[in-house]
């Protein structure tokens, strides 16, 4: 009745060094002190609303009798902490990591499918064999019975998974649920046991449209009425990549200056990109606008609500036009082909047209523009080029 009674903000000791301490806000916790060496320690030992006064007497007790012994109590409970956080760890799956790695970084990542493709690719090979592991227990044997099977099969999947393993390790090892050498590093470790992923890689280009067919091919697509069609001839006249045509929203086109922006979060170097639109790309897009009256926010629409026209689209629409080698992302290297045999345009402009990042860090740093009035030159001369070609 006493405890319950105190409510002045202070210390009340009960004997043996035990007090019970009131606070500011009336809150009441217990709290044992000590001497060591010479020097006064103190250590809480939890809320009166946890603790009665004969538990946290007996609590006091067990204090002195680590004294006695010769043990400091804050360190034996730093030991005990520790040793609980070991037996969380060795319980924390290498899924579980995953996902929680995942969960913690997925706001950075700009692009939602590279969180899809980290779920998949751990699913598919690295789940199946240690997913239900502890991750401490994740070692060498086991990461190469992931990686071997697809190492020569798919080597980019392959390393991009190793990566991916990686990464996880050494997030759980630095949240404490794992210790020791990481068994996915490649430099110095992996690339003893593996070859390097250039030496069994082979290159697949996106197969191309030589760039003397265009004018045949872009009249044939305008006598089809499908947005797909009209997707495909924005794609080609602007050089742009699928997603970002997909994409494509409303708000980011500027007719009246002839203007398409993407933003950094669309781009794959991550930074804003501006389109110069060439007649024949505006005029597509007013096409659209007729068409669907922007009631969507899409430039070109799907089928289903609220969502863009799917990549599926645009290769079913090749097929039907008996052109089923062809990819979208192939009139990328028709458009390079043709300014880089065609032009006299210096590559620089075809490469930002492109939006491709300078590799030459001392280049990219003395780089400040982005060739826009330049880019809007070769845009309107590839337009045209692709209207009055006769192949």
């Amino acid at each position: 009745m006493a405890v319950k009674k105190m409510t002045k903000p202070g210390r009340y000791a009960d004997g043996g060094g035990l007090y019970l301490q009131v606070g500011p806000t009336g809150g009441k916790s217990w709290l044992v002190r000590y001497m060591r060496h010479g020097k006064a320690h103190q250590m809480g030992l939890g809320a009166l609303a946890a603790l009665t006064l004969a538990e946290a007497r007996n609590k006091a007790a067990d204090v002195r009798r680590l004294l006695v012994n010769g043990v400091d109590p804050l360190e034996a409970r730093r030991v005990e902490m520790a040793s609980e956080r070991a037996k969380t760890a060795h319980g924390m799956t290498f899924s579980q990591c995953a996902a929680a790695y995942i969960t913690a970084h997925r706001e950075g990542w700009r692009n939602p499918k590279h969180r899809q493709q980290w779920e998949n690719t751990l699913a598919t090979y690295a789940e199946p064999v240690f997913g239900a592991l502890p991750v401490a227990a994740i070692d060498l044997p086991l990461v190469m019975k992931v990686l071997e099977p697809i190492w020569k099969e798919k080597p980019e999947t392959a390393s991009r998974l190793r990566g991916r393993i990686e990464t996880i390790l050494d997030w759980a090892t630095v949240r404490g649920f794992r210790q020791g050498e990481n068994p996915a590093r490649w430099r110095g470790h992996l690339d003893k046991l593996l070859p390097a992923r250039s030496k069994v890689a082979i290159v697949e280009h996106h197969a191309a449209l030589p760039y003397a067919e265009i004018a045949r091919f872009m009249a044939e697509l305008r006598q089809r009425n499908a947005v797909a069609a009209r997707a495909l001839e924005f794609l080609i006249l602007t050089a742009s990549r699928t997603s970002e045509t997909l994409e494509a929203v409303w708000p980011e086109i500027d007719l009246k200056n002839k203007v398409w922006t993407i933003p950094a979060e669309r781009m794959k170097a991550g930074r804003d990109h501006r389109v110069p639109l060439a007649p024949q790309a505006v005029a597509v897009l007013t096409e659209m606008a007729a068409l669907r009256g922007r009631e969507s926010e899409w430039v070109f629409p799907g089928t289903r609500p609220k969502r863009p026209l799917s990549s599926m689209a645009l290769l079913m629409l090749l097929r039907r036009m008996d052109w089923p080698d062809l990819t979208a992302h192939g009139f990328r290297s028709t458009f390079r082909d043709w300014t880089s045999e065609t032009t006299a345009f210096p590559s620089e402009v075809a490469e930002a047209a492109l939006a491709h990042a300078v590799a030459d860090k001392v280049e990219a740093a003395y780089r400040r523009g982005d060739l826009f009035d330049k880019r809007r030159d070769l845009m309107e001369a590839w337009a045209a080029f692709c209207q009055t070609s006769s192949g």
